[in-house]
Formats: structure tokens, sequence, C-alpha cells
């Protein structure tokens, strides 16, 4: 699956899918065959951290 480049359409897309379909930003990357720590480490580098009990970048 493609997944967006952009890091502030990715947020958006990310948080859309954890609420909407996943339980869990691992099981989104598992799913989807990304690598969990490229993503929250692109998204750091705007100022989002992942919440994981809210399951959502913030």
């Amino acid at each position: 699956m493609n997944i967006p480049n952009d890091p502030a359409i990715l947020v958006s897309y990310l948080n859309t899918q954890l609420r909407d379909f996943y339980p869990s930003l691992e099981e989104f990357c598992k799913t989807n065959d990304c690598d969990m720590q490229e993503i929250i480490d692109k998204l750091a580098r705007i100022g989002y951290v992942y919440d994981a009990g809210q399951n959502r970048f913030k």
C-alpha cells in the first residue's frame, strides 16, 4: 500500500486510519508493511508524537 510521503498529509491520513480501522500504530504497520520507526521519526520532524493511549499522533 502506498501511504502519503508528505508529513503533513501523512499525519492526517494515519490519524484517520488509526481512528477508523486499526487498534494501534503497530497493527497499521504490520498490515501495511511499513516501518513504524520511520513513520515516528518522519512525523517527529514536524512536531508530532504518537500517543498510544489515544492511538493517534498529536
